[in-house]
C-alpha cells in the first residue's frame, strides 16, 4: 500500500506535509519521501528508508533541508518516491499508490521501440512510479497523460504531482480503489488520501474525487480537470483493516463501521446460536479492538484487554520486511494481563487471517498464559484471492494464504473450485474449513464475517466496493 499528502499554500507548506505525510504511516513501511517547490530553488527532493525509523524521525531535519510553499509527500510500501521528472511537459515531482500488473507489457509496448530506457531497481524492476511518469509525459498534457497510463494499465493508479509553477495535480484511480480528499483553509487547499490528517491540520472537508477524476490545486483555487467516471469499485478492506479509525471514506467513518461489523457478528452468532459462554470479549490490537467492541456491545459480554501492545519501542509489528522478523517483534510487544488470562474463557475478534503466522503465536501466548478457552471471530470473510489492486496481502502467490493452504490440505486442487462454499459457514465444506483451522490455531471455535455482513455494515452501495479478495470478483 502506499498513501500521500500535497499542499499549495501562501505560506511555507514543509510543515503542513511533513505532518500530513507522517499521518499516513500506517499505510506503508518501506519509504518515505517529499519534495516541494520554491521560487528560487526550484524543485526538491528528499527519500528515506523507514523501515527501522518512522517517517517523523528520518524527516526531522527536513525544515532546513527543504522550503517551498507547495510541497507533496507519501509513504511507500515499494518504490523509491517521489521522483523528480524532466519531460516534454515540463520538470515535475510524482509519487503515486496502486500496482501496475502489466509493467514488463508496457515497457515493451511504449518504449523498447523507441530505444527509451528506464534506471532498474534491483533485480532489473522498473520503479512503477517512473513508468507511469513516462507514460503521462507522451500526451500533450497531465489530464491527458494520466487518463491514458489509468486506461493502459492492469492493476491501480493514483497520481500525485508537483508542477514547477507550484501547483498540484491530483488523480484518483479510474474505479476509485482508494481515497483521494481535498481540504481547505484560510491559507490555501491540500490533497490527502487521510481526511483526518488534513483534520489534524485545521482544513476542511472541500472535495472528495469521484474515481478517475482530476483537479489541480493553488493557494487559491481548486480546478476539476477531469470530471469523475461512473464506476466505482473501492476496496472494502479500507474499512476493515488497513483505513485509519478516524477517517472517513465515501462518507463512511471507519471506527464506527468497525463497531457496526462487531455487532453484526454477534447478531450472527446469537441467531445460529453460536455465541459461547465466555468471561471476556478482546481484539487483536489494534485494528481487531473496534471490531471486538462493537461485539461485546451487541453481545452484552464484557469487553477486556488481556494483552497490552508496548509500542513505545515496538511500533508497528510488520515493520520489517521479513515474516520471521515482524513475528518476532509481534511477540515482543505482547504484555499480558495475566489476571484477565488465568483460567478465563476468552473470545477475540481480529481483522482478517491472511497468512496465520502471528495469529498462531498469539493464541500460544494466551495458553501459555493460562487461557481456559480460546474462541476466534474474523470481522470479514475468509480471504481466497490475493489482492491484484492495491497488494495490501504482501503475497504474490494465493498459496500463501492460510485458507489456500487448508483447503488443499483438505481436498487438494479441486476444492480451489468451490471456495464459494468454504466461505460459506452454512455448508459442509465451510464447516469443514472453519474445524480444520480451529485444529490448527488450537480455537475453541472459530466464525468469519459474512459477505452480506461486511457490506451491511459498511452501508453503500455493494456495486460500489470491490470484494475481490474474498469472491474473487470486483
Amino acid at each position: 500500500m502506499g498513501g500521500f499528502f500535497g499542499a499549495a499554500c501562501n505560506h511555507d507548506a514543509i510543515e503542513d506535509v511533513f505532518f500530513g505525510t507522517d499521518y499516513h504511516s500506517h499505510l506503508g513501511t518501506r519509504r518515505g519521501g517529499m519534495a516541494a517547490c520554491d521560487p528560487v530553488k526550484g524543485l526538491q527532493r528528499d527519500i528515506h528508508n523507514i523501515e527501522n525509523s518512522p517517517f517523523r524521525t528520518k524527516f526531522s531535519g527536513i525544515f532546513e533541508e527543504m522550503t517551498g510553499t507547495s510541497a507533496i509527500g507519501c509513504i511507500s510500501d515499494s518504490d523509491p518516491q517521489p521522483l523528480l521528472i524532466r519531460s516534454a511537459l515540463g520538470k515535475f515531482a510524482i509519487c503515486t499508490v496502486g500496482l501496475i500488473n502489466n509493467a514488463d507489457e508496457l515497457i515493451d509496448r511504449y518504449f523498447t521501440a523507441s530505444s527509451g530506457h528506464f534506471n532498474a531497481m534491483t533485480g532489473g524492476a522498473v520503479n512503477a512510479t517512473d513508468l507511469a511518469a513516462a507514460l503521462i509525459s507522451r500526451k500533450p498534457s497531465f489530464a491527458e497523460g494520466i487518463k491514458f497510463v489509468q486506461d493502459l494499465i492492469v492493476g491501480s493508479l493514483s497520481v500525485l504531482i508537483l508542477c514547477e509553477d507550484g501547483s498540484i495535480i491530483a488523480a484518483r484511480d479510474k474505479l476509485g480503489r482508494i481515497p483521494v480528499l481535498v481540504g481547505k483553509n484560510d491559507g490555501g487547499y491540500c490533497v490527502s488520501f487521510e481526511s483526518f490528517a488534513y483534520q489534524k491540520l485545521d482544513y476542511l472537508d472541500e472535495h472528495e474525487l469521484g474515481p478517475g477524476e482530476i483537479v489541480r490545486i493553488t493557494k487559491d483555487s481548486m480546478e476539476i480537470l477531469q470530471e469523475p467516471r461512473k464506476k466505482m469499485c473501492i476496496c472494502s478492506f479500507l474499512w476493515t483493516y488497513y483505513g485509519y479509525s478516524s477517517s472517513n471514506y465515501e462518507g463512511v467513518n471507519v471506527e464506527a463501521m468497525r463497531y457496526r461489523d462487531g455487532g453484526i457478528l454477534a447478531e450472527n452468532d446469537k441467531k445460529a446460536g453460536n455465541l459461547p459462554d465466555i468471561d471476556y470479549i478482546g481484539g487483536f490490537p489494534d485494528s481487531g479492538t473496534p471490531h471486538a467492541i462493537g461485539y461485546a456491545n451487541q453481545s452484552g459480554i464484557p469487553f477486556a484487554r488481556p494483552y497490552i501492545k508496548y509500542t513505545p519501542t515496538w511500533s508497528r509489528s510488520f515493520t520489517p520486511a521479513k515474516q520471521v522478523d515482524r513475528n518476532r517483534v509481534a511477540k515482543m510487544k505482547q504484555i499480558p494481563i495475566k489476571e484477565l488470562i488465568k483460567d478465563k474463557k476468552l473470545l477475540f475478534v481480529d481483522d482478517s487471517i491472511v497468512r496465520g503466522t502471528q495469529l498462531k503465536e498469539t493464541v500460544e501466548f494466551l495458553y501459555e498464559n493460562g487461557a481456559r478457552e480460546v474462541h476466534m471471530r474474523i470481522a470479514c470473510p475468509p480471504i481466497m484471492y490475493s489482492c491484484k489492486y492495491l497488494n495490501f496481502t504482501r503475497s504474490n502467490n494465493e498459496m500463501d494464504l492460510i485458507t489456500r493452504r487448508v483447503i488443499m490440505e483438505l481436498e487438494g486442487k479441486e476444492g480451489f473450485e468451490h471456495l464459494e462454499e468454504y466461505s460459506d459457514s452454512t455448508t459442509e465444506r465451510g464447516r469443514k474449513l472453519r474445524e480444520a483451522l480451529c485444529h490448527r490455531f488450537r480455537f475453541d471455535s472459530l466464525e468469519f464475517q459474512s459477505l452480506e455482513g461486511i457490506i451491511k455494515a459498511i452501508g453503500i452501495d455493494p456495486e460500489n466496493l470491490c470484494t475481490y479478495c474474498w469472491t474473487g470478483k470486483e
